[in-house]
């Protein structure tokens, strides 16, 4: 397993390059789609094969509570157990704490305030985090010894630590009690990986919310730790603009030997704006998430296919299958009509063209235009 990079552009940090695993290659920069349970929402692994997907995102803090990391080992791990024999990336949970303990990302922004699911989470200490199951009330402990092993029977090919996600509006104090004790839940997670490092890449997650100094001191420390690759995550500001700013500064203190993704974050202007920077790889929600809303994304912008004004257009409104197979009409009828097969096309169709997308801003990098 090892990362290589097959060409630098001469623009920018931008870069083509290929990550080998034990499930197959991954061309980067790519798009990851996010299938939480194990699926991608209304869309089946032999429908996701020939769409050439090369990587795909699975939720390990969902997939603890059901149906049990230990019953996906019995399955043979996650890649028979989904009938998917390409490339996996599972997260650690930790993101999954953060939601619990402060109602997510966007909540906290808009609130400024704590937005704690009463009884959810019981504690966050130096051991890890305990709360209870959203699914029967059970207490559930979640330490980076834990989370490693359970990545370790959902068997994926890249692997996460376990990490804090501290809410954007926070002293600094807190942040800094934070930003230590996930960098010692890190280094504790890497040693649990070498114990037994089977097929699989860990990636360390790099921290220091929206402070460069803090980012840049998160990036040496994980990169002397001998993580396989980084991943930006922690808090990265209260807009895209901000995200932008702190994920491409956060980027160039990277060694760029390392291969380089960005934690849910796979909006197509986020996507243009670091990938100059020299990011590999994003995963998101995003393009399926569209789709269940009607949204079909093109090179045009966004079309919500659920307006009246696509009543009577009886002509495909796009080029990408499934949906070029069909008239904006009749996909506007099938959301009208709440039939389930609307969020199937529109969700493939966004799938195949962010992959697309991807296929294309790789030939422009080896062309030096990126």
């Amino acid at each position: 397993m090892f990362f290589e990079i097959v060409h630098q552009s001469k623009k920018s940090r931008a870069r083509v390059g290929r990550i080998h695993t034990a499930h197959g290659i991954i061309e980067t920069p790519n798009f990851v789609p996010v299938a939480t349970n194990a699926a991608i929402k209304g869309v089946d692994s032999t429908i996701i094969k020939p769409l050439d997907v090369q990587l795909m995102f699975c939720n390990t803090y969902h997939l603890i509570l059901h149906p049990g990391s230990s019953t996906v080992a019995k399955a043979g791990g996650l890649h028979q157990f989904m009938n998917r024999q390409q490339p996996i990336i599972t997260d650690s949970g930790g993101f999954q704490v953060f939601s619990l303990a402060y109602g997510g990302v966007a909540n906290e922004i808009k609130s400024r305030g704590m937005k704690k699911q009463e009884g959810a989470i019981l504690s966050i200490t130096e051991e890890g985090a305990t709360f209870r199951s959203y699914r029967d009330g059970s207490r559930i402990l979640l330490t980076p010894e834990s989370s490693v092993q359970a990545q370790k029977e959902l068997g994926a090919d890249i692997i996460i630590p376990l990490d804090e996600l501290p809410p954007y509006h926070q002293e600094k104090k807190h942040i800094l009690r934070s930003f230590e004790r996930t960098h010692r839940w890190e280094e504790r997670s890497l040693k649990t990986h070498k114990q037994d490092p089977m097929h699989q890449y860990m990636y360390g997650v790099v921290h220091g919310g929206v402070d460069p100094i803090l980012r840049k001191k998160s990036c040496d420390r994980l990169s002397a730790l001998g993580f396989d690759g980084l991943a930006i995550g922690g808090s990265l500001g209260k807009d895209r603009e901000e995200l932008a700013n702190i994920s491409t500064t956060t980027a160039r203190f990277i060694d760029p030997a390392f291969p380089i993704h960005l934690l849910g974050v796979g909006d197509l202007e986020s996507i243009e704006r670091c990938i100059p920077a020299g990011i590999d790889t994003f995963d998101s929600s995003y393009p399926t998430k569209c789709a269940r809303h009607g949204i079909l994304l093109s090179h045009n912008g966004p079309i919500n296919i659920t307006r009246s004004t696509w009543k009577n257009v009886h002509e495909p409104v796009s080029t990408v299958q499934p949906t070029a197979s069909y008239s904006a009409a009749y996909l506007h009828h099938l959301f009208k009509a709440h039939e389930p097969i609307a969020h199937t096309l529109a969700s493939i169709h966004n799938i195949a063209f962010m992959v697309q997308t991807m296929k294309t801003i790789r030939e422009k990098i080896l062309n030096n235009e990126i």
